[in-house]
């Protein structure tokens, strides 16, 4: 019989979550890297330092897709998905490790401003968690549909030889999707225009920033 976690225990695992999230090569990831042994391109040096702009991106949006998780497992109750949720968070664990392995091969590294967005993710979460079930798996559906959107422009940006690259952001994107699908067919509310534009906005301010910090 499993035993009842008390607060410490939760705060603890919590506070281990963050450290993985964060500290540069902590995640783990439970799948092997989809560019497994794709060649390594030849890149000029303007191509290198895109694709490490772009990669360093999408590991700043799986850092926040974590805090996201996480900040709604303290909040939200989810008694019937629990289960689907906490196997999409070790997903975009997934996602977090490849990214950072794919910077690492390209002499890069992870944001700076990781703790900061990370931060102000975990408090949406949270928030989202306590309003109801119906508005956290919106907003799980809502924040995937905007992932989704960036990696389809990343993959267009690429460089065309980049294939250990496009094959992580491939993977990725199908996740993605999935995560958004079940999200919806939970229960999740559709969000209107609006705020899917300013969640938008908040995004772009966001891939600014990162892509060179």
């Amino acid at each position: 019989m499993s035993r009842q976690l008390s607060a410490t225990d939760q705060w603890i695992g919590q506070f281990d979550s963050v450290l993985r999230t964060l500290v540069p090569h902590a995640a783990q990831a439970s799948r092997p890297s989809p560019a497994g042994e794709l060649p390594e391109a030849s890149l000029s040096e303007v191509e290198r330092e895109h694709t490490v702009g772009l990669m360093r991106i999408n590991h700043t949006g799986e850092v926040c897709a974590q805090a996201l998780y996480q900040g709604q497992g303290l909040t939200a109750k989810l008694p019937d998905t629990r289960e689907q949720m906490e196997r999409a968070a070790q997903e975009e664990i997934d996602h977090l490790a490849w990214c950072d392995a794919r910077l690492q091969e390209l002499d890069g590294r992870t944001s700076l401003l990781n703790p900061l967005f990370y931060a102000a993710s975990f408090g949406l979460g949270a928030v989202a968690g306590a309003v109801g079930d119906r508005v956290s798996l919106g907003f799980v559906a809502a924040t995937e549909e905007q992932v989704g959107k960036h990696l389809d422009e990343h993959l267009h940006e690429l460089p065309a030889a980049d294939r250990r690259s496009r094959a992580v952001l491939e993977q990725m994107c199908e996740d993605e999707a999935h995560h958004e699908r079940w999200a919806l067919e939970a229960g999740g509310m559709r969000f209107p225009l609006p705020v899917k534009l300013g969640m938008r906005l908040v995004s772009k301010a966001m891939t600014q920033s990162v892509y060179r910090l």
